[in-house]
């Protein structure tokens, strides 16, 4: 079996990196004492450039911030020759927001995956919600080291529990290094040692047992604190010294200078090792409970020290049936008195280190090392591989859910942006997102009959009644206090309204809406002949299409859609080149929309032209926006321009989304080809994690839509355009699936 390895390793100093090295270690040595053949090489990661004189076994690195790294490592797996991936899991150690560059080069591997995960949130962020969940989805197997965690991940992730195998953190066989070979160092000869050990930060809490120090020494004069540890180098970097500062000079103010030692040291395994062996007690006073994993605590629990420890979670379990002590967070005054109890009473000093001792030895790193390897031949025999993606997308889909429209939506209209999930009242609203919710109402109405949307569809028209001018067109924004912005809108909020009044006309829920529409639509139609731009013919010829819909004998109607519709072709005629099949010399957004709007036209028409250029614009934007099984839109930040063949793939936004889904439906219904289906629900799927970030737009807490993919996170803005892209989209692919009754 060929096993590679990705996480942090050493000369890098972290906790990772030295579990990563430990377990390495631990999976050689059992396999060399079980006759088993196991090749092990390890991709390290690299924090923002850092370099390090690795040993030989680390055969490649990943610089954390390099998006390219990790395909590039993705890729050196693949023709590897590996059997399995070991990948340990902590949010802080890879790129982008919570580590999600990583997803990139797990949805790659062809290869099964065992994910260590040494962080379990109870309340996850959004990303670290979705990470997670990303990362368990590539992964056959996952490993924890806390039951608790179990819960955590089911019930909070949504992860199988099929998937999870608890695997202690592993402790060095401290029955092979016995007591004998202790060196006790020189400051600590004559004294009572407590130890606290690693990184130190707020969150330790130490100034707790600095605090108990002066009832414990009262008692106990030659009692002396060891704060062994380098101080955490995010600390550093955003602090400095300062908390171990405060921690020396509280020491100086409360007359304890010869009752404290900071040793101000990162130090090997065999040092540490040596540290815990000499250890009366060991202290981890934590601040938090919400800690899964303590690999400190796992050493001095298994090094056989007295331990004494906050009740965060993972002591909670670990120091359970009398391995250990628990005090209250920040009680100093309880934990004065169980150490002044221990010392005062030898014999249960020592039953409490001997059970410890005794638990230590079942979690001793050959142990360790042997259920992994256990858990490797269950994630073989169950991996099934898949030719492309390691697994295919599955649509979940969720529930049409209005809640977010409904926050965004007061009695004027739908409010533009949101921060975060709250309604943005500076940013008022406009035609262009109260004529798109219309149309989203309309359909969910048609398709559910729930009358909950026509109170929506009547505040949506009113704001479009109200922003038209006298002489049909129409204003676009309107502050929130109700003041008009400008005189006329653009072509795009223009067509936008035709779409909407059509819309109504067509699926109109009662006659006194079906006859506001019609007055609205007949008094704007005049200004169809003064639109200059692809989108705005586009939108009308939306909105155009449902009015014939519904009344197909207007041939006046049919030849206004026509003359759109050759204008649009016109526009293709006057752009397109040899290399360059579009209406316009750059992509920008809301792209689909130009192509489906020509499909339509066909589907009235029959002119074979227009499904022509409609199918050469469609290939020509596929080759752009469907990217190895998966929609990767045009990027808002920088466009595609016709000479220079370029593009940001960030900032994607739901409402090209939107405009793919649509156009894969007019398609359809143009030619009745279901290979347009297929790509319509890709591109659905988009909106729930088949996207360049493997992240979903779709929150299902907030029932709202984020607002875009940016380069290393979700744009957890909630705006209202997102969210009717996501619901006309969902509208839109509902009755394409086979759901279950």
């Amino acid at each position: 079996m060929k096993l590679i390895c990705i996480g942090n390793y050493p000369p890098r100093k972290c906790g990772i990196a030295t579990f990563t090295e430990n377990l390495v270690n631990s999976i050689i040595m059992a396999a060399t004492n079980h006759g088993l053949e196991i090749e092990v090489e390890v991709i390290a990661m690299n924090d923002h450039h850092q370099q390090y004189d690795y040993p030989e076994i680390v055969k490649l690195t990943i610089n954390d911030q390099i998006p390219d790294d990790y395909l590039k490592a993705a890729n050196y797996i693949n023709h590897s020759g590996a059997d399995l991936c070991l990948f340990q899991h902590e949010y802080g150690i890879y790129g982008g927001n919570s580590g999600l560059l990583i997803l990139n080069l797990l949805q790659r591997l062809k290869v099964p995956v065992v994910s260590t995960f040494h962080t379990v949130l109870q309340k996850p962020t959004f990303h670290q919600k979705e990470v997670l969940k990303k990362i368990a989805s590539y992964s056959e197997k996952i490993v924890i080291m806390n039951a608790l965690a179990i819960h955590f991940l089911t019930d909070v992730f949504s992860i199988p529990r099929s998937k999870i195998v608890k695997i202690e953190h592993g402790v060095p066989d401290f029955g092979r290094i016995g007591k004998s070979s202790i060196v006790l160092p020189e400051t600590w000869v004559g004294h009572k040692t407590l130890l606290t050990f690693g990184l130190i930060g707020r969150s330790k809490g130490i100034e707790t047992v600095i605090k108990a120090l002066p009832y414990i020494v009262k008692n106990h004069p030659e009692v002396l604190y060891v704060v062994l540890g380098k101080t955490h180098p995010h600390v550093v970097k955003h602090a400095g010294e300062e908390y171990r500062e405060y921690l020396q000079a509280l020491t100086h103010e409360l007359s304890l200078d010869k009752h404290v030692e900071f040793l101000n040291n990162y130090v090997s395994e065999e040092e540490l090792t040596n540290y815990l062996l000499a250890t009366d007690i060991y202290v981890t006073p934590y601040l938090n409970k919400a800690q899964i994993t303590s690999g400190t605590l796992c050493y001095a629990v298994g090094g056989g020290s007295a331990v004494i420890s906050t009740p965060y979670w993972h002591a909670e379990e670990i120091l359970a049936e009398n391995r250990g002590r628990l005090f209250d967070f920040k009680d100093y005054h309880q934990l004065a008195r169980i150490v002044n109890e221990l010392l005062d009473d030898p014999s249960e000093l020592t039953n409490l280190s001997q059970r410890a001792y005794d638990y230590g030895l079942t979690i001793s790193w050959p142990k360790i090392g042997l259920k992994y390897i256990s858990t490797f031949e269950q994630a073989i025999n169950e991996y099934h591989d898949v030719i492309g993606l390691k697994k295919p997308f599955e649509i979940v889909f969720p529930e049409l859910n209005i809640t977010h429209l409904n926050r965004l939506t007061d009695d004027t209209g739908i409010i533009q942006h949101a921060n975060g999930c709250v309604p943005d009242f500076k940013s008022g609203y406009c035609m262009d997102d109260n004529t798109r919710a219309l149309i989203v109402c309309l359909m969910a109405f048609g398709q559910t009959g729930d009358k909950k949307f026509v109170s929506l569809i009547n505040k949506y028209i009113s704001y479009i009644s109200f922003l038209q001018n006298e002489n049909g067109s129409f204003r676009n924004y309107l502050s929130y206090d109700r003041q008009l912005v400008e005189e006329v809108g653009s072509d795009d909020a223009f067509g936008r309204a035709i779409w909407a009044l059509g819309t109504l006309i067509r699926f109109s829920p009662n006659d006194s809406l079906f006859q506001m529409g019609m007055d609205l639509f007949f008094r704007a139609i005049p200004h169809i002949h003064q639109l200059q731009h692809a989108r705005g013919y586009a939108n009308c010829i939306f909105g155009l299409y449902h009015y014939i819909k519904k009344f197909p004998d207007q041939e006046q109607y049919v030849k206004l859609l026509t003359e759109l519709s050759d204008k649009l072709l016109l526009k293709f005629y006057d752009h397109s080149h040899n290399s360059w099949a579009w209406y316009e010399s750059s992509i920008t957004y809301d792209n689909g929309l130009l192509p489906a709007s020509l499909y339509l036209a066909y589907e009235l028409t029959e002119r074979p032209e227009y499904l022509d250029i409609a199918d050469k614009s469609r290939e020509f934007l596929e080759t752009k926006c469907i990217i190895n099984g998966q929609l990767t839109l045009i990027g808002n930040k920088t466009w595609w321009m016709a000479h220079h063949h370029d593009s940001s793939q960030y900032a994607q936004q739901p409402i090209d989304a939107m405009a793919m889904v649509w156009l894969y439906d007019c398609a359809y219904r143009a030619t009745k080809n279901p290979d347009y289906i297929d790509k319509l629900k890709i591109c659905f799927s988009w909106f729930l994690g088949l996207n360049d970030l493997n992240l979903p737009l779709y929150d299902d807490q907030t029932n709202g839509c984020n607002d875009g993919l940016e380069e290393t996170n979700v744009n957890r803005n909630q705006g209202a355009e997102s969210m009717i892209a996501y619901l006309f989209s969902h509208l839109i692919t509902k009755p394409h699936l086979k759901l279950p009754e």
